[in-house]
């Protein structure tokens, strides 16, 4: 990504963790979570996504110094995690739960379950870091963080005006869906490891930009 206007960075993250990918996160809690409690869950993972972009773009050049991390280096994490959470959706693995809210559906359940796709999703903290970095300054900083927080208040909106769409969607549809977008999501993952293998000069990739 090219760190240059607003309105790039908001395209970027829109892509990353916009409405698309996330209603079907919500879509699979609304399946077992009642529209009041599905809403009130969108609202504190929205403002906890929030928070975390906020406090990762403003801290973005002393956080990658401070452990001593090179963009490459994070494309290429950022890309291995992103793809395992992928490959987990292809096969119907729902990655970091703990499985307990089928039974018993609460709102601390909820938010956990929006923890990876969502709160802190791989790409999206991968893209504010170097999104943020990119430049030395703070006005650019928080134009980066102004668009994250833009895409996420999009998500918000959209999870809110569509929540009694999403609990009627069969169960069937959303795993059929969810499948898809893994297989999408791990190419997103390994163009992400391939573009951190072309920073680092891996030979081969010449043809990649």
């Amino acid at each position: 990504m090219n760190a240059l206007t607003y309105s790039a960075a908001f395209i970027a993250f829109f892509s990353v963790v916009g409405p698309p990918k996330v209603l079907l996160a919500f879509a699979g809690l609304a399946q077992v979570h009642e529209v009041r409690q599905l809403r009130l869950i969108a609202l504190i993972s929205s403002g906890a996504a929030v928070l975390v972009g906020l406090v990762t773009g403003i801290t973005a050049p002393w956080l990658l110094d401070l452990f001593h991390i090179s963009p490459p280096a994070l494309q290429l994490a950022g890309g291995v995690i992103f793809f395992i959470y992928a490959v987990g959706l292809v096969l119907g693995l729902h990655l970091g739960s703990d499985g307990t809210h089928q039974d018993s559906p609460d709102l601390v359940s909820g938010v956990r379950e929006l923890l990876m796709p969502y709160v802190v999703s791989p790409l999206a903290m991968t893209a504010v870091l170097i999104e943020a970095a990119a430049r030395d300054s703070f006005t650019w900083r928080s134009t980066v963080v102004g668009a994250y927080v833009s895409v996420i208040a999009l998500d918000l909106v959209c999870v809110l005006l569509l929540t009694r769409i999403l609990r009627r969607t069969h169960h069937a549809t959303i795993e059929l869906l969810g499948r898809l977008l893994g297989l999408l999501l791990a190419a997103v993952g390994v163009d992400l490891i391939l573009d951190g293998l072309y920073d680092l000069g891996v030979p081969g990739l010449e043809g990649r930009h």
